[in-house]
């Protein structure tokens, strides 16, 4: 299993110059992170404005630089390495890992002109056929699982969904595995509980909240208040198909931040 690089993400020196924050430098070093901690190899794309530019280059755009035959060229010979390389293994990689704005490598966002333009940058275009995803939203993989779990149903389903983000290659908090039970409560337990998931909740980058029931769980939906004020990214699963209203799933509140799925499928559409 391995997954595809732009080479920058694991050697800085190879961007232009002066456009690397300690951010980035955080945001990738959680790439490498999550790589390494489910097994993903990460195998660097080569660095088509590098070749072209050389290592010591100001920032600019492809209009601006690389709108040239000779750099078509160059794009045109990389383009069959990558392919070689991805027959050589005997498997196509999970997908590319880009960085958005990157006139060759970006995603989503590319500095085509002067300003930011939507779509994949020049090289990575090349690759449509793989699944393309932003190094920054690739490193965001730390999810709280937030939903109740006070019955048997309640904790098979959730670990269900623990399971399912895992072979996402997703680090899930699931509080049940925090034992939780009112025969082994007393203050200072319901404190440590309380503590522990604040500081898993404060680390996450995602929430994935269960809100099926007639009403939603109240620790659930104090965890997606509590994530939405950090500006964090909320993911509520409802599969329960009563209605709170004519116009709401569930309370306004709880839908207005949240991405709403019905099933585990759309919850796995939302995530790489």
């Amino acid at each position: 299993m391995y997954i595809l690089v732009s080479p920058c993400i694991l050697n800085e020196k190879l961007r232009a110059e002066g456009i690397t924050t300690d951010a980035d430098r955080m945001m990738w070093a959680s790439a490498v992170a999550r790589c390494r901690q489910f097994g993903i190899e990460m195998v660097p794309l080569p660095c088509p404005e590098t070749l072209y530019l050389g290592i010591s280059r100001n920032q600019g755009s492809f209009l601006d630089r690389l709108n040239t035959p000779e750099f078509a060229a160059i794009l045109d010979h990389l383009e069959e390495d990558v392919q070689a390389l991805i027959t050589e293994r005997h498997a196509r990689p999970i997908a590319i890992l880009g960085v958005n704005s990157s006139p060759t490598c970006g995603v989503t966002t590319t500095y085509y002109g002067n300003e930011k333009s939507a779509g994949p940058g020049v090289f990575l275009k090349r690759f449509s056929d793989i699944p393309m995803i932003d190094v920054r939203l690739f490193a965001k993989y730390h999810i709280y699982l937030a939903a109740p779990l006070f019955s048997e149903a309640q904790k098979i389903y959730n670990v269900h969904l623990a399971h399912l983000l895992s072979s996402q290659h997703y680090d899930v908090y699931l509080p049940q595995k925090f034992e939780d039970t009112t025969e082994s409560r007393s203050k200072n337990r319901e404190e440590l509980i309380y503590r522990r998931n604040l500081s898993a909740l404060k680390n996450s980058d995602i929430v994935v909240a269960v809100i099926d029931g007639s009403d939603v769980d109240s620790g659930t939906a104090w965890e997606m208040g509590y994530a939405t004020a950090l500006g964090k990214r909320v993911i509520a699963i409802r599969t329960d198909f009563r209605r709170y209203s004519d116009n709401e799933l569930v309370n306004l509140m709880l839908e207005m931040e949240a991405e709403i799925v019905a099933n585990s499928d759309g919850l796995s559409s939302l995530l790489l």
